[in-house]
């Protein structure tokens, strides 16, 4: 009787599993962890609305932005910067799933790897949606206004959406690295620089002129122009001095990027364990 190595064994029994099975199964299982703690889905969504309501009402008095209502300027700004204090979660997440052991647990089954990581970005993808989403929502109503098309709106949420999904990748990689969950929620204040030091608050010529080169050419700001861009409609010509398609193919190169650099880095790191 012939015998069949291991190996092979293996392999056929993660073929038949097969990516996608595995990752909805994995996603499932952090979705039902968010259910069961639904102190972290609306600690969350609490959290941005709160510091968007800081920002509408402290600082939209004194911050000009050209011939636009402050809060019209904030939002896209606010919900795209979002994303990047969202993944402070995912990284922690993931840091958490090493030290419980559930991550090794994972490993000893006859899944992809990539499945694994594939699942925790979706999840927390679900829950950055969601947040945001609660967001737009209070930003209508304390004067928010949309002036382009809701078709231009929609795909200024799925692109924020997006970039969030690529910036998750990024996380999960912080996460596996960090060796613990209050290193990866140190290591996440990361953010704070490409958050600040961009469009999202105040225009960037008011900032001196050798800030104005970080804050020009780093992802966020792209991230940011596109979608005001894309909210702005007849305005994003007057503000921004290009129409949307050239921000929006801006911001496109810039979520490709960072998945192309975060998601070889998060499964190599996840495979060496």
């Amino acid at each position: 009787m012939s015998v069949v190595p291991y190996n092979l064994e293996r392999r056929e029994a993660v073929a038949k599993t097969g990516l996608v099975p595995s990752t909805v199964a994995i996603t499932r299982r952090a979705a039902l962890r968010y259910l069961r703690t639904p102190q972290l889905i609306v600690m969350a969504t609490v959290q941005m609305a709160l510091f968007f309501l800081i920002y509408r009402y402290m600082f939209g008095g004194a911050i000009h932005a050209g011939s636009l209502p402050y809060v019209d300027y904030l939002v896209p700004g606010f919900v795209a910067t979002g994303v990047l204090f969202s993944g402070i979660g995912a990284a922690v997440a993931t840091a958490e799933d090493l030290e419980q052991g559930f991550v090794d647990r994972l490993r000893s089954l006859p899944i992809p790897r990539s499945s694994v990581l594939l699942a925790r970005a979706i999840a927390d993808t679900a829950i950055l949606a969601l947040s945001s989403a609660a967001t737009v929502a209070i930003a209508f109503a304390v004067g928010f206004r949309l002036h382009g098309t809701v078709m231009q709106g929609l795909a200024a949420f799925g692109l924020v959406v997006a970039f969030g999904f690529a910036f998750e990748w990024a996380f999960v990689a912080l996460g596996q690295f960090a060796g613990g969950a209050q290193a990866a929620q140190g290591m996440g204040m990361i953010v704070f620089p490409f958050a600040f030091i961009s469009s999202a608050y105040v225009p960037v010529g008011s900032m001196p002129g050798w800030l104005q080169i970080f804050a020009k050419h780093q992802p966020l700001t792209s991230m940011v122009d596109a979608v005001r861009a894309l909210s702005l409609g007849a305005h994003a010509r007057i503000e921004l001095g290009h129409p949307s398609s050239y921000y929006v193919l801006r911001a496109a190169v810039w979520t490709a990027a960072i998945l192309v650099a975060s998601v070889p880095v998060a499964v190599a790191k996840y495979r060496r364990g």
